[in-house]
């Protein structure tokens, strides 16, 4: 008998005419409905061509389905449950409420960003928080850009880029750094016009090595500050207040990249010592460098302190148009910096301090609230354990200090094909409405829960778990 063929998609204009599709319309739009229609058509007659049939109803839910992920940002909310705090990959540092608040409403509504309302004239855009930083740092002057690569980048070459032909910048060859996305000092130091001088080994270096290499070219010393790496044994480094007693002995500017951007002691609160900005000040440094979206808790930013005459320079440069911020990153970083003014209250209300702060009988509590529902889902094939973990701050600072913690461990439970398991997980977790974002250690996956400060919304997700055919 001859087979009877299978009918072939219908056409594109037939679908449109679905009751779902019609409602679908007036949501999205003709245009982005058509378009997944028409990508469901062609996937359902490739099928055809090769024998198999798919029906009117598979064609509009898969037209649907592509709707739905046409219509899905990009830019989404997941949960750090990596261990790393501040992960450069995830966002850095989560903003406070009153920051949140400050940059809706500069999205929202126009802003004096660059107007002097007291002048009726043209400002300058620093001056929304230029006052703030010099009263928390004790520096002369503030400027800011829109992170901290290009804050050195513009410092650099204000210093001893344009204009100032084959100048050198003299560093230290143990802080010829590599940040994230492989990017280095020489390199930055390079596009900025300067003429890298190392001194000292990668070790070891001492005063004389600066002060030996100062010659007539010499734009300034610079002190790269060492934030996601630490040498340890025989090593020796200069301090911030001799290599400015070094440079002003000669005439030339000292700048110090100082990255992480601690603005307070973060050992009163428990945490190990960080360098602060007003202290590098303190020690005679003439410009410092260092991020906003670190230690400091506030939004992507670079910030540049120093000499008044210094500062002025640099704002005059053009890069510094090419590198400023908008008007919600500024806004967001005043709201950030006016919480510094209340520091008895800075922990409650900077969300990155309260991160960094938690105790681990806290992170446990949370671990608690959480271990039934992952029991119950992954009983199959996995055991779900509490256990002692350390987290770190990350994004480079405190490369080396860690912070007790506590974390749901997901064990599998067979003796074979644990690894293929765990990837079928973190896959799983990875796809749902809200991912979670977790590290695969000792054979099993681990959830450090620092930054889990509530669950409903992680177990309404974890709600969707389905786990992957193997």
């Amino acid at each position: 008998m001859r087979a009877v063929a299978s009918p072939a998609p219908p056409s594109v204009d037939a679908l449109l005419r679905h009751p779902s599709l019609a409602s679908a319309s007036a949501v999205h739009g003709a245009t982005s409905v058509t378009a997944c229609v028409r990508a469901a058509v062609d996937e359902a007659r490739a099928a055809w061509r090769d024998g198999a049939s798919t029906g009117d109803a598979a064609i509009v839910a898969r037209a649907l389905r592509l709707l739905e992920e046409r219509g899905a940002l990009r830019a989404r909310r997941v949960f750090n449950c990596t261990g790393t705090t501040l992960h450069t990959n995830l966002g850095r540092a989560p903003l406070s409420e009153p920051a949140i608040a400050a940059a809706v409403r500069a999205m929202r509504h126009p802003l004096a960003l660059e107007y002097d309302l007291d002048a009726g004239k043209r400002g300058d855009r620093d001056d929304l928080v230029e006052h703030l930083v010099c009263e928390l740092t004790g520096a002369e002057a503030a400027t800011v850009v829109n992170n901290n690569a290009a804050a050195v980048l513009l410092a650099l070459d204000t210093l001893g880029g344009a204009g100032n032909a084959k100048k050198e910048a003299i560093v230290s060859r143990g802080e010829l750094i590599e940040i994230g996305g492989s990017f280095r000092v020489p390199d930055i130091m390079r596009r900025a016009g300067c003429r890298l001088v190392e001194v000292g080994t990668t070790n070891r270096t001492h005063r004389r090595d600066y002060a030996d290499a100062i010659t007539p070219k010499t734009a300034l010393l610079m002190k790269a500050y060492a934030s996601n790496y630490r040498i340890e044994g025989f090593v020796a480094e200069v301090g911030e207040a001799e290599i400015a007693d070094v440079a002003h002995a000669a005439g030339v500017p000292f700048m110090v990249d100082l990255g992480a951007g601690a603005l307070i002691d973060l050992a009163q609160h428990g945490l190990p010592h960080e360098p602060t900005v007003r202290e590098t000040i303190e020690a005679g440094a003439d410009v410092v460098t260092f991020s906003a979206d670190k230690l400091l808790g506030g939004p992507q930013a670079g910030l540049i302190v120093g000499s008044r005459a210094l500062i002025a320079r640099m704002k005059k440069n053009p890069l510094k148009r090419c590198l400023r911020c908008d008007k919600a990153t500024l806004a967001a970083l005043e709201a950030t910096l006016m919480l510094y003014r209340e520091p008895e209250h800075l922990v409650e209300r900077l969300t990155t301090l309260r991160w960094l702060t938690r105790s681990r009988e806290s992170i446990a509590t949370t671990a608690r609230a959480l271990q039934p529902a992952f029991t119950v889902t992954l009983a199959p094939v996995a055991t779900v354990t509490i256990e002692d973990c350390l987290s770190q701050i990350g994004s480079g600072a405190q490369p080396v200090d860690l912070l007790p913690s506590a974390a749901l461990v997901i064990t599998p439970t067979g003796a074979k094909g644990g690894g293929r398991l765990l990837a079928r997980i973190d896959a799983a977790m990875r796809a749902l409405p809200i991912p979670i974002v977790a590290r695969v250690s000792k054979g099993a996956m681990w959830l450090d829960l620092r930054t889990i400060e509530e669950t409903d919304d992680l177990l309404r997700s974890w709600g969707r778990f389905a786990l992957p055919d193997a």
